[in-house]
């Protein structure tokens, strides 16, 4: 069962966290607080975000400064960031956001139906990648207790073909959903970062498929398993 996805709420001022709360509270994740850039940095060095709503007018460490130190490592740097403004200096200030690193631009005040559904692509598209990882998790099992140079498909009988069915029905699910997800974003005409994300994950599951099926009966040796990095 995949937990809750979290999301990441930063922002020195505590009326503005409890807003994004109450607007976001209807997506049912768990909602993180960071009251300053340091604070936030300290967050993502435990957790794993779905997506990182974040202040850019803030003391000390900005929202740009933030980003830019999140997107230097290796851990974060692939986390969807949507940056939140109550200023708008023109083109060239929503550049910078841009080139800091997010995936969207918000002005306060913001249309909080508009940002839920935003927020909401993020955490979906998050969570068909731990289910992915899932998936990638009980091949790499299946593929080192499979008889070692054998394969899975010799050695094992009737247990190592219960477990690729399983995997096969697992990833036939996910692969469904990712399908539904990519029209969605087509049809809504969704941010190009969450078009690409939704295209890189899929490309993932067809590695992973082609990895499945080179290991049913008769396909000719066991297959190397897709990197999920």
């Amino acid at each position: 069962m995949v937990q809750k996805a979290k999301i990441l709420l930063v922002d020195d001022r505590p009326e503005n966290l409890l807003a994004l709360e109450a607007i976001l509270s209807a997506l049912d994740q768990t909602l993180v607080r960071a009251s300053s850039g340091e604070e936030a940095l300290k967050a993502l060095l435990t957790d794993d975000f779905a997506v990182i709503l974040l202040d850019v007018q803030m003391p000390g460490m900005d929202g740009f400064e933030t980003a830019a130190h999140i997107k230097r490592r290796e851990r974060t740097r692939d986390i969807p960031i949507i940056f939140l403004t109550a200023i708008n200096h023109g083109p060239h200030h929503t550049f910078r956001g841009y080139a800091a690193g997010a995936v969207d631009y918000i002005s306060k005040p913001f249309d909080p139906w508009v940002l839920r559904a935003k927020v909401s692509v993020f955490v979906e598209l998050y969570m068909k990648n731990c289910q992915l990882r899932e998936q990638a998790a009980l091949l790499r099992l299946q593929l080192e207790g499979g008889g070692g140079k054998s394969g899975v498909g010799t050695g094992n009988g009737k247990e190592s073909a219960g477990l690729l069915a399983e995997l096969s029905a697992r990833l036939a699910a996910v692969e469904e959903q990712a399908e539904a997800l990519s029209k969605q974003l087509d049809d809504e005409s969704a941010d190009a970062a969450a078009v690409a994300t939704a295209a890189h994950l899929e490309r993932k599951l067809t590695g992973l498929r082609r990895a499945l099926d080179a290991l049913e009966p008769g396909a000719g040796g066991a297959a190397s398993v897709p990197s999920q990095n």
